[in-house]
This record gives structure tokens, C-alpha cells and sequence, in this order.
């Protein structure tokens, strides 16, 4: 670890330039906040437009919803462990903490993917109904996020590998596990109140 530390502070919190980038990513998490929640609203409001077509009670399968929720509260816990790792300047546990993480994030998608596949196959294409125009974008913003954290979770982990751990890498690190945090809380929003709300009602 290259350059000189405070020891009282986290790594990621070394500089004055890394407190401020770390709190303007808590402000850039409240507009994904106010998507999200558009994207939700959205949904509410769609939901009994199935134009005839198929409904979540007809599409929704317990079994994919439960893979991928495990998938991703699990990813959520390694990269927790990634941060401890990190804060204990262990620079190998982190990186394969961070690899089991994204390797997480990737059967999510996996799974995903899988799931839309099965939805079309029923009949529940984007442009079936109001209902399901509102549920692929909702999942599929989410899907995108997922996907988007993963590429950006790869460039972070070749940095650490390059220049090791450093305030810079950590905040980096810091701020990509806030984000994966976020997205591990708005699948549970999803699981509550689209799927699970759409199999019994």
C-alpha cells in the first residue's frame, strides 16, 4: 500500500476529495432513489392493465425468485466482507471477496434472463399490455444497474490489481459496495411488492 495514512480514519475516508466524492454518491443514490420509485409508481398504477393477457399470478414462478434473491443478498454480504477485508488492508481477501461478488451478480442475471425468456414463452411479452410494458422496465432498469455494476466492479478490481490498495482504490471500492448495497435493497422492494404481492393477489 503505497503513501503515507492517517490510521484513524478508514482508507477510503483519507482525503477531503474522497469524503466529498463518497457523500456526492450518497446524493447520486437519491436520484436512483426517485427512479426507482417513478419506476415503482409506475408499476402500481399498471399492474391490473393486462389488456386480457397474461397476469403476475400467470408468469411469476416462486422458484427463479428465490434463486436470484439468494444470489443477490448473498452478493450483498460478500461485498460487506470485501469492506472489512479492505479495512484490514488485506488486499487478496478482498479481491476474491470482490470476484465471489460479481460472479453473484452474474448468475442474478443469469437467472434473469432466463426468467424473461420464460415470461415470452407464456405469452407476457413487453408489448402484451400496460402491465407488462411497467414489469420489464421495471426489472430490466434493475437487470441494467446489476449489469452495469458488474463492468464497473471489473475496472475496480483491475485498478487493485495495478496499483494495489491505495485511499484511491479503497474509496473506489467503498463507493461501488454503497452501490451494490442500494441495488440488493431495491431487489427486496421488488420481491415484496411485485412478485411476491403479484403471486397472491
Amino acid at each position: 500500500m503505497a503513501g503515507k495514512v492517517d490510521t484513524s480514519l478508514p482508507l477510503e475516508y483519507q482525503t477531503h476529495q474522497d469524503r466529498m466524492n463518497i457523500l456526492g454518491f450518497w446524493v447520486f443514490l437519491g436520484a436512483e432513489i426517485v427512479l426507482f420509485a417513478t419506476l415503482f409508481a409506475s408499476y402500481f398504477i399498471l399492474v391490473d392493465r393486462t389488456a386480457g393477457g397474461p397476469s403476475g399470478a400467470d408468469i411469476f414462478h416462486l422458484k427463479e425468485v428465490l434463486i436470484n434473491t439468494f444470489l443477490l443478498l448473498t452478493s450483498s454480504f460478500t461485498a460487506g466482507l470485501m469492506i472489512r477485508e479492505m479495512r484490514n488492508h488485506n488486499l487478496k481477501g478482498m479481491l476474491i471477496l470482490f470476484g465471489i461478488t460479481l460472479l453473484l451478480g452474474l448468475g442474478f442475471l443469469s437467472v434473469e434472463i432466463y426468467e424473461f425468456t420464460i415470461f415470452v414463452d407464456k405469452g407476457a411479452a413487453i408489448g402484451t399490455s400496460a402491465f407488462t410494458s411497467a414489469l420489464f422496465t421495471l426489472l430490466g432498469t434493475h437487470g441494467a444497474h446489476v449489469s452495469l455494476g458488474i463492468g464497473w466492479g471489473i475496472l475496480i478490481m483491475i485498478q487493485l490489481v495495478k496499483r494495489g490498495l491505495t485511499p484511491t482504490t479503497a474509496r473506489k471500492t467503498f463507493i461501488f459496495s454503497l452501490y451494490w448495497h442500494f441495488l440488493d435493497v431495491v431487489w427486496i422492494f421488488i420481491f415484496t411488492f411485485v412478485y411476491l404481492k403479484g403471486m397472491v393477489m
